[in-house]
């Protein structure tokens, strides 16, 4: 979790495998994706997105007014145009004019920056009227960040404002993170971010004076987001998926995001003695796979590559990881990562990971209707076990208290895939899903639920 400071960055690659319409192409924001355990094209599937987690109205989403503002924004725009569609602005124009519960639609095309587009503390929405970025459209703007140095100050799009709703953007090659927040009740929704030098996306306080978690950032909402092939040339151990770590406050939500090909962690919830307990985050109805590495290969030695890294220095705090499913990353699925404290896990999967599937080895956390299927160690599982409802991995069986065992035949498919739709919604189609007759199904706690995690 070191910051990354200085160093140099690769270029782009061509692939065909992960999360991208059938057939090669060079990255760039896919209407939508597949991706199986060769890492070639499938097919690709249409489902309902999981429900997101229900929030008062003034902490989800901005209502429809009518005769809102729209500031329209291209990539050929100029700062002194009027923002209209026959004569776009600037971004920058954009953000510095818009009004709460006006919306700035960018026209597709690449939009190329050398320096981070910020969102600064007073500006702000409110609780009804939110400020909006989203397309033009079917349009597919991308926010491209290469030309930044490698330098911890050059972020792509920073949101130190409150009340922003920002969706179906691109965001890639920034010299940090991809997208920093740092204010509270923001909204992140469908976007992509990638081949970032430091985090994908990062929640995390604006200033360094701000010492107190009241004023951290806090109730943010991340939701659809695919976070891919970040990599920190110095050490390759600080680009995450996503992290919410070292100063944030309560109620950061993440729901239905994607975390794959990072060099560290799919996500890192860090904690450190020097600024102490962080708020409690969820994280639900997501998936993290193959951490460790890029896609293209890039990674260190100190590249840790757990799926959902939940701690730090022995600092309690009470996450909650719900319906998550952890696959093939090179360390743990699951890890406590020295958090003493008391995480809610609950119908969660983890398979195939290059050490524990749940490494949760002091604490008094809680579990529910977990499923941990073939990893390259023993769990560890330090807590309750809630009417003994969990199947760990241990000594190389699947088994729980009860009894049940899994095996292969519990499970319609065990080949990866993963399909990414143009809504940022995902399926992972058979791909660990029971099969007619397993002894998981309906085995779970209160009578009727399955054990393990559920997924469209």
């Amino acid at each position: 979790m070191k910051k990354s400071k200085l160093g140099s960055y690769g270029t782009m690659v061509t692939l065909t495998f992960c999360l991208a319409l059938g057939g090669s192409l060079t990255w760039g924001l896919p209407s939508s994706l597949a991706v199986n355990d060769e890492f070639g094209a499938t097919g690709i599937e249409e489902f309902t997105a999981p429900a997101t987690q229900d929030f008062a109205a003034d902490e989800r989403e901005e209502p429809v007014t009518a005769a809102a503002e729209a500031i329209y924004v291209s990539p050929n725009g100029s700062s002194g145009n009027p923002g209209t569609i026959a004569s776009p602005t600037t971004l920058a124009a954009a953000i510095a004019k818009v009004s709460p519960g006006g919306t700035i639609y960018l026209r597709g095309g690449t939009y190329n920056f050398s320096a981070p587009v910020t969102i600064e503390r007073n500006n702000s929405g409110s609780a009804g009227q939110y400020k909006t970025i989203a397309p033009y459209g079917s349009e597919k703007p991308v926010l491209d960040f290469y030309a930044q140095a490698f330098a911890s100050d050059q972020r792509g799009l920073q949101i130190f404002g409150h009340y922003w709703h920002v969706k179906g953007l691109e965001v890639r090659g920034a010299g940090d993170n991809g997208i920093f927040i740092g204010g509270n009740y923001n909204i992140i929704e469908n976007v992509e971010t990638h081949h970032n030098r430091d985090s994908g996306l990062q929640i995390s306080r604006y200033s360094s004076s701000m010492t107190n978690i009241a004023d951290w950032p806090s109730y943010n909402q991340i939701i659809r987001v695919y976070s891919h092939d970040n990599f920190d040339p110095d050490n390759g151990e600080d680009a995450d998926g996503f992290a919410a770590k070292l100063t944030i406050g309560p109620g950061n939500v993440f729901d239905s995001c994607i975390a794959a090909w990072n060099t560290d962690d799919g996500w890192d919830l860090y904690t450190k003695s020097e600024t102490g307990a962080i708020g409690a985050v969820t994280i639900k109805n997501s998936i993290a796979y193959k951490n460790g590495q890029t896609s293209d290969g890039n990674s260190t030695s100190d590249s840790d590559g757990n799926g959902f890294k939940l701690g730090g220095d022995k600092i309690a705090v009470n996450h909650i990881v719900q319906n998550s499913v952890a696959f093939q990353n090179k360390k743990h699925g699951f890890t406590y990562n020295s958090n003493p404290g008391s995480i809610a896990m609950t119908n969660n999967t983890s398979w195939s990971n290059g050490q524990s599937n749940f490494a949760f080895d002091k604490g008094t956390h809680v579990f529910t209707n977990n499923l941990s299927y073939s990893g390259g160690s023993s769990d560890k599982t330090s807590g309750t076990d809630v009417d003994s409802s969990n199947v760990w991995w241990k000594n190389k069986k699947s088994t729980n208290a009860k009894g049940l065992v899994a095996s292969d035949a519990d499970f319609v498919s065990l080949t990866p895939s993963v399909t990414r739709n143009a809504d940022g919604s995902f399926s992972l189609g058979n791909f660990l899903k029971l099969a007619a007759g397993s002894d998981l199904i309906g085995s779970g706690t209160p009578s009727g639920t399955n054990i393990g995690a559920t997924m469209p």
